[in-house]
């Protein structure tokens, strides 16, 4: 393995063409010589997220809806949120206080841990599986910004994401869904 990519974002590429990731943005939760984990953060569901975890229902991010994180698991939910400043053990780092959040604790013993978003199972590559992907150019790995995983508008997050990058891969924001038509 030549970098991990935790606490990055993998942004499909326009020819990424598996339905599960098309346009997609993970923010990569795990990665090391054993394989990689990440939660897809732009695919929300019609699903309430308090329906999934009640006790965490005060701290949902709005619009408090649950997350498709991804095709592995998908009965399983995992938690992310933001860290008080002073820190917690409730929360993993990932990117500044954004970290995974570990929904079994109770959030009355975390009275700083907020801004929670819910995702229904995850995206997995066994050992060496997410190098052949990215060698063979399916993914753009690029900075996260804490608010990436939080933000309002997740359907426009591989727009917004690509926007923000300088040159060539800036303007790739505005790759069009069928390139033939345009």
């Amino acid at each position: 393995m030549t970098g991990s990519t935790r606490g990055r974002l993998l942004l499909a590429t326009p020819e990424l063409l598996d339905p599960n990731f098309a346009r997609a943005v993970l923010l990569m939760i795990e990665h090391s010589d054993d394989g990689a984990l990440g939660l897809v953060l732009n695919r929300p569901r019609m699903v309430a997220a308090a329906d999934a975890v009640p006790h965490w229902a005060e701290r949902l991010e709005p619009p408090g809806l649950l997350h498709s994180g991804g095709p592995v698991s998908e009965g399983s939910v995992v938690g992310l949120g933001m860290a008080p400043d002073s820190g917690d053990d409730a929360v993993t780092p990932l990117v500044g206080r954004l970290g995974v959040l570990d929904l079994h604790r109770d959030p009355s013993d975390l009275p700083g841990v907020g801004s929670v978003r819910l995702f229904s199972g995850y995206s997995g590559w066994s050992a060496g599986q997410l190098e052949v992907e990215m060698a063979l150019g399916s993914w753009f790995v690029l900075d996260a910004e804490p608010m990436d995983a939080l933000t309002d508008d997740p359907l426009g997050l591989w727009a917004s994401v690509l926007a923000r990058q300088p040159g060539l891969l800036g303007r790739m924001a505005a790759y069009p869904d069928d390139p033939s038509v345009n």
